[in-house]
C-alpha cells in the first residue's frame, strides 16, 4: 500500500519516543509532528535525522483502514492498546 497524499495520521496519532530535531523527548500520541508540514507531508522525509521508527512504518490497510479518519482511529487504538499498565 502506498501513502494517501495528505494523511499524516502516523504523524500524529501515535507518541514517537526517539528524539528527532527540535523535539529531543519526541512527541507524545495525538500530538501534531512539528516535522508534519500545512499539506501533512513530512518535511524530514528522505533526510538523514527522520527517526528509524518513522523510516520503519509502512503503510499498511490494517493499521491505514481506508480513509485518513480510519487511519487516526486504528492507529490511535493501537497506541492506547500497547501502552504498559500502571502500577
Amino acid at each position: 500500500m502506498q501513502c494517501r497524499a495528505g494523511c499524516g495520521a502516523c504523524c500524529i496519532a501515535p507518541s514517537i519516543s526517539s528524539p528527532m530535531p527540535g523535539m529531543p523527548q519526541g512527541k507524545p500520541a495525538g500530538q501534531r509532528c512539528l516535522h508534519l508540514a500545512g499539506d501533512n507531508r513530512c518535511a524530514l522525509f528522505g533526510k538523514p535525522e527522520r527517526p528509524a521508527v518513522c523510516l520503519d512504518f509502512a503503510a499498511d490497510p490494517q493499521v491505514c483502514g481506508s480513509s485518513r479518519d480510519d487511519a487516526v482511529r486504528i492507529l490511535g487504538w493501537l497506541e492506547e492498546a500497547t501502552q504498559p499498565l500502571a502500577s
